[in-house]
């Protein structure tokens, strides 16, 4: 089977419509459930945005935008604490426009979409809080 990058599916079919790895996005998105719906973005994103970008790494990502500043975002996963800096509109290869779950099409226009969006990032540091100490919970229990 040929293997094209999430770039050459983007440019091909203008848009990619894949499952992700990871619990970075929880609750919203969940990993190997949920199909997600990248567009290419056009022009400067927004607060609550939800970009696909590209680390200098390599690793592709899918976080929330939390703050827009002139020259990069400040962008953190729904499930994370940490934010991260830096990232630029370079490092951007699409936006989400849509999760579907269980057939049923999510649209990030939708109120139930927006309402999530505003109670989960405009809570951040409440979140933030409480995301750490259930993954500091889980480490301890692991032991």
């Amino acid at each position: 089977m040929n293997k094209s990058t999430f770039e050459e599916q983007l440019a091909q079919n203008g848009k990619l419509i894949y499952t992700n790895k990871g619990d970075s996005m929880m609750p919203l998105i969940k990993q190997d459930r949920d199909l997600l719906i990248i567009e290419p973005a056009i022009g400067r994103l927004k607060k609550y945005d939800v970009p696909m970008y590209k680390r200098d790494s390599g690793q592709y990502v899918l976080h929330r935008i939390l703050k827009v500043r002139e020259d990069d975002y400040v962008i953190c996963g729904d499930n994370r604490w940490v934010k991260e800096y830096g990232i630029q509109d370079r490092h951007i290869i699409g936006v989400l426009t849509a999760v579907v779950r269980d057939g049923k099409e999510i649209s990030v226009n939708s109120w139930k979409y927006k309402l999530y969006v505003h109670l989960w990032c405009d809570m951040f540091p409440i979140r933030a809080f409480i995301v750490h100490a259930v993954n500091k919970i889980k480490r301890i229990i692991r032991r």
